[in-house]
């Protein structure tokens, strides 16, 4: 099977299948009886990632605290109106264009606070490809909006860091308590022991976990949403 393609509404292609995607299948399914389970219950299906790094962020703003349908509408309001979708765009829309897109006041400020970081170059996306995982994540708090888990989805995402384990996932913690403990409250550190397993294919596991309780999201980014994680 091809690489999944969807453009998130965009126009941008995605990336294709991870280099590391088969050898984590195979090392986790040897390791892992609920993943040998799992994983073969969806096939050629994998991570897909979205190549441009201010868009990803810039969605991942958009679809905070409101129902998945409530973002799409959003960001296909936003498309709409900046076709193109950059920094310079986006602060050229301006305030009072990005509210009549459906955006709060608050995420109206975020999104021209990451704009204004890609266009001032205040943070370094041709070195995030060097940077280890928490230096990414560091950069990118310093953004008005982004927490550590809109981060966490970057390095999934964007970057696909095979080893994210993003703690503040409540998909990531419902896949765990379903799969692992019959249902039963997980806690972080519950969490932590299981994926200790994983290591170093944390990422995999955490979206195979996100496809067993939404098989039909189109990404682990909507999963997370649907599954009430908000920022």
């Amino acid at each position: 099977m091809a690489a999944e393609k969807d453009n998130g509404g965009n126009g941008t292609p995605e990336l294709e299948v991870p280099a590391y995607w088969a050898e984590a299948k195979a090392e986790l399914m040897k390791r892992d009886r609920i993943m040998k389970r799992l994983i073969p219950q969806f096939g050629d299906m994998h991570l897909k990632g979205h190549p441009d790094p201010f868009t990803t962020l810039a969605r991942s703003i958009v679809g905070q605290q409101v129902t998945p349908k409530a973002a799409d509408a959003a960001w296909a309001k936003l498309n709409a109106c900046c076709p193109k979708l950059t920094p310079g765009q986006i602060i050229k829309l301006g305030a009072e264009q990005l509210s009549a897109c459906g955006l709060s006041k608050r995420k109206t400020e975020y999104i021209l606070d990451l704009a204004d970081h890609f266009k001032a170059k205040r943070v370094h996306t041709n070195l995030w490809s060097e940077m280890d995982d928490e230096a990414v994540i560091a950069e990118l708090v310093q953004i008005r909006g982004i927490s550590r888990w809109t981060a966490e989805m970057f390095l999934i995402f964007n970057l696909l860091r095979p080893n994210v384990l993003p703690l503040d996932d409540a998909g990531l913690i419902q896949g765990i308590s379903q799969n692992y403990f019959s249902g039963e409250p997980v806690s972080r550190s519950d969490a932590r022991e299981v994926a200790a397993n994983w290591e170093p294919w944390r990422t995999v596991a955490t979206w195979y976990l996100w496809r067993s309780l939404d098989p039909g999201a189109a990404s682990g980014l909507a999963s997370a949403a649907a599954s009430g994680t908000v920022e």
